[in-house]
């Protein structure tokens, strides 16, 4: 090991995930595995005392889990944090908006090795405070407190401006206002943003939670639309009609959810 190693914690209260976790950190240079913690309660002692750079974080874990170890972690000892979680709707629904990493269980070992390296990199360009304040806003989503970098509906919720993509080994953002509208694929769902297309993994009830119903749609169970992209309406078979976009594109409005749209005036 050499001074620039990365020092790297690992908190996971399943043995069995500790050691892949340990076993794929040793096939990847310039790190240093200073220890394991197996409860959310030695996490946080173990990250106060030994100061390390990355921590490699399972999201549930019984009594204390990653987001409350977090809470208690001093704002001075904040490391770079890659979640660890087994459930896809954790991942999608917070880190990605906040552009913090994670793994999904069971952890691939190249996705593994692309966030430790993304980690890496991040650890030399990001301050402790920088750290701290984007772990803050996530933090505040999971209690239920609008994140500060939201705009607020008029209901005192806030909505993502923009959400980011990881795509071909990318990662930038998309604005909401630019989405013409969104569909249902597999563990994905994908957004159509005029001629393009992205994925975003995610599911189509979350992505419709957190946007502005003003503004958005949900027309079938497979398809949510931007209203500002709807060109017209028309009447089609046993009481369902069909959404025409500006740009063509023609998407079936379901009867379960024709009632959304004559309340918006729609229909």
């Amino acid at each position: 090991m050499t001074a620039a190693d990365m020092r790297v914690l690992i908190v996971d209260d399943e043995p069995v995930a500790r050691q892949r976790l340990r076993r794929l950190l040793s096939e990847i240079e310039g790190v240093q595995l200073i220890g394991e913690c197996k409860n959310g309660r030695d996490a946080v002692a173990k990250i106060t005392e030994d100061r390390p750079d990355l921590v490699l974080l399972d999201v549930q874990m019984p009594m204390m889990d990653g987001f409350a170890v977090l809470r208690s972690v001093p704002e001075d000892a904040m490391p770079i944090v890659i979640f660890v979680t087994a459930f896809d709707e954790h991942a999608t629904a917070a880190f990605d908006v906040h552009a913090l990493d994670y793994v999904v269980k069971p952890v691939e070992a190249e996705r593994f090795r692309v966030a430790v390296e993304r980690a890496r990199r991040q650890l030399s360009i990001e301050s402790t405070v920088e750290r701290h304040q984007r772990l803050i806003e996530l933090l505040r989503e999971q209690s239920g407190d609008p994140p500060a970098t939201s705009v607020p509906a008029t209901n005192g919720t806030r909505r993502p401006q923009r959400l980011l993509i990881n795509e071909d080994g990318r990662r930038f953002f998309v604005a909401v206002a630019d989405i013409d509208w969104i569909e249902a694929y597999g563990n994905y769902v994908r957004l159509h943003v005029g001629a393009k297309t992205h994925l975003l993994r995610t599911t189509m009830s979350h992505v419709e939670s957190s946007l502005d119903p003003s503004q958005f749609g949900r027309i079938h169970r497979s398809s949510i639309v931007n209203l500002l992209a709807v060109r017209e309406i028309q009447p089609w078979f046993s009481g369902e009609h069909i959404v025409i976009l500006k740009d063509g594109t023609k998407l079936k409005l379901s009867r379960n959810y024709r009632d959304r749209f004559q309340e918006q005036g729609m229909l």
